[in-house]
């Protein structure tokens, strides 16, 4: 039987969550199984609460509806802690990784868990800072993933991004550089909890 990961992103408008999902999904899908990426957001504004879904499998994937029992939460924004259940519906030994300064230990109470889940912490938005020079979490966020779960090779995961985001600011290179320093920072940075 053919086992299936399912990852929820959660953030605001603007610090890519869309764009987290696919770099981490379009990965995974080159190093040779299938996946699903997508965001589910109406017209939201800049800063407004957003989610987007992964789902990694060996075998073709027939599910089309949003993530309810995630295996992994990814949250970019802190924020939102306070105002959305992120760990609503999270696997019975689930993962979040929440960008955050603080670490495991000093988050865990206030999200409500059982034991066998865990939390990590990473700094996403202060690499990000550093590496981009904006704060756009989501490829520090993308590296503490792969670090957390091993779902794809980090070396593939590095090569798929730097050919996607390649094409994409072929006029920009050092956007390319910053964003791939981000995702090999998240890997090594990323606190376990």
């Amino acid at each position: 039987m053919a086992t299936m990961t399912e990852i929820r992103w959660h953030g605001r408008g603007g610090q890519g969550v869309k764009t987290g999902a696919l770099l981490f999904g379009e990965a995974i899908l080159g190093a040779g199984k299938y996946m699903q990426a997508f965001p589910e957001f109406g017209p939201e504004r800049r800063g407004a609460p957003v989610q987007a879904f992964n789902r990694i499998s060996d075998e073709p994937i027939t599910l089309h509806c949003g993530v309810a029992h995630p295996q992994v939460v990814i949250v970019l924004d802190p924020t939102l802690l306070g105002t959305v259940d992120v760990t609503e519906g999270l696997a019975p030994d689930g993962t979040v990784i929440i960008n955050t300064s603080r670490r495991p230990e000093e988050i865990r109470p206030e999200l409500s868990l059982a034991p066998e889940q865990k939390v990590c912490t990473l700094d996403a938005s202060r690499i990000a800072r550093e590496a981009i020079g904006r704060d756009i979490p989501n490829t520090p966020m993308v590296g503490a993933l792969a670090a957390v779960t091993q779902l794809v090779d980090f070396e593939i995961l590095l090569e798929d991004t730097e050919r996607r985001l390649g094409h994409k600011f072929r006029h920009r290179p050092e956007v390319v550089q910053g964003n791939l320093e981000a995702i090999k920072r998240g890997y090594q940075e990323v606190q376990k909890g």
